[in-house]
């Protein structure tokens, strides 16, 4: 396993305070799954194969009968367009690229978010940006600051590493928005700052400005990381431009959300070419050369599709507000969102709720440790969000 890093990478490593031991751990995380990779020290002492209940990611259940509100998937697959340009890649499958795929991506990158093509990576997903982003400029002196609740990876990763991590919870004064000067004053040195925007699982927005406060104050040699994993859901303004301007900070993408390509695997990160570099001292490019020419051709065509961007966008919406309509008649608690989900506060554990849904055919989202009477809510289409009410008249009584 730690011949997996490069020599470059091990010197780099020792010299921020990790040990050699971690090694092991830092090259399971470079490429694989944070669960998978958690299990890995198990199955090497052990000599058997890692099985669907040791790693739940391996084995999803079947709920193709059931209203899936659960994970924030796209309730429709890829642009049909897109879909055509990806079907048109499959007899082309026997070459690893068949010609510009992944460089036209990149290009069609760099003219819809106004970047140089030398600042776009993309990646199967945008998971292995994020805990690469973590092993690189968090340290056992630096840690990880998020807020909380937020979109976990980041934690998994930290505590894998034994990374120290601090959480700001989310307040309803601040419109539950990740606040940055908390998340500042809670680690003034930390490695890294996350901000995901919009959140998950509140679906609420950090301002832009916020995160540009953040990164002109954070201290030297840090990063801020922003999440943008459900950004075209909204119209809010991306972070992207202060990677143009060549800050301190990295922005993730992924295909997973609206473009409808959860099951296909593609991601972006932006950044300066000395972070990207950093990031990806350890492996050689491997994980961003590794790509389905697929899903590449899928991404690259769905990229250029504003006017159907703007129609699933407005889709969305008008299946989210009817159903908050519905929440306020029935008096029953929400935060606002301005992206594919929301929080729903049952007064009670959520849990139970949970199972009573799946009782009438609806697969709703989990909860998070310090909301424990909230579920995450998935928008679905406009009849799955017809139906999740119908359920809840009878499920919330």
């Amino acid at each position: 396993m730690t011949s997996m890093i490069s020599k470059e990478g091990r010197e780099e490593l020792l010299a921020r305070g990790y040990s050699r031991r971690q090694f092991g751990r830092i090259a399971a995380l470079l490429g694989m799954p944070v669960a998978a990779a958690a299990t890995l020290p198990k199955f090497m002492s052990t000599g058997r194969a890692a099985t669907t209940t040791d790693i739940p990611e391996m084995s999803r259940p079947d709920k193709r009968n059931m209203v899936r509100i659960g994970t924030n998937e796209c309730w429709t697959g890829p642009f049909p367009s897109a879909a055509v340009a990806g079907a048109a890649t499959v007899k082309l499958g026997n070459r690893y690229e068949p010609g510009d795929l992944r460089s036209q991506l990149i290009t069609n990158a760099s003219k819809v978010e106004a970047l140089p093509e030398s600042h776009i990576l993309p990646w199967p997903g945008s998971s292995d940006p994020l805990s690469r982003v973590v092993v690189t400029f968090c340290s056992p002196g630096r840690g990880l600051v998020t807020a909380d609740p937020t979109f976990e990876a980041s934690w998994r990763t930290a505590a894998w590493l034994n990374v120290k991590c601090t959480k700001v919870p989310l307040r309803p004064e601040n419109n539950y928005a990740t606040d940055v000067k908390a998340m500042l004053a809670a680690d003034p040195n930390a490695g890294v700052y996350y901000v995901c925007s919009p959140n998950n699982p509140t679906g609420t927005l950090t301002p832009v400005a916020d995160i540009a406060w953040l990164v002109a104050n954070k201290p030297a040699g840090s990063i801020v990381l922003v999440d943008e994993a459900y950004l075209h859901f909204s119209e809010a303004k991306s972070a992207a431009y202060l990677v143009a301007q060549n800050q301190d900070v990295i922005v993730l993408r992924t295909f997973s959300k609206l473009f409808g390509m959860a099951g296909l695997r593609l991601g972006f990160s932006f950044a300066k070419p000395e972070l990207h570099a950093k990031m990806m001292r350890y492996d050689g490019k491997n994980q961003s050369g590794t790509l389905s020419i697929v899903a590449v051709a899928v991404g690259s065509s769905s990229l250029l599709q504003a006017q159907n961007i703007v129609r699933r966008r407005n889709e969305m919406i008008a299946a989210r507000e009817a159903t908050f309509a519905h929440l306020r008649q029935r008096g029953i608690t929400y935060i606002p969102s301005d992206a594919n989900m929301f929080i729903v506060d049952w007064k009670k554990p959520a849990g139970p709720v949970k199972a009573a849904f799946a009782e009438q055919g609806i697969d709703i989202g989990r909860n998070w440790p310090v909301w424990p009477n909230a579920s995450r809510i998935t928008v679905g289409s406009a009849g799955e969000m017809e139906r999740f009410c119908g359920a809840l008249d009878r499920v919330i009584v």
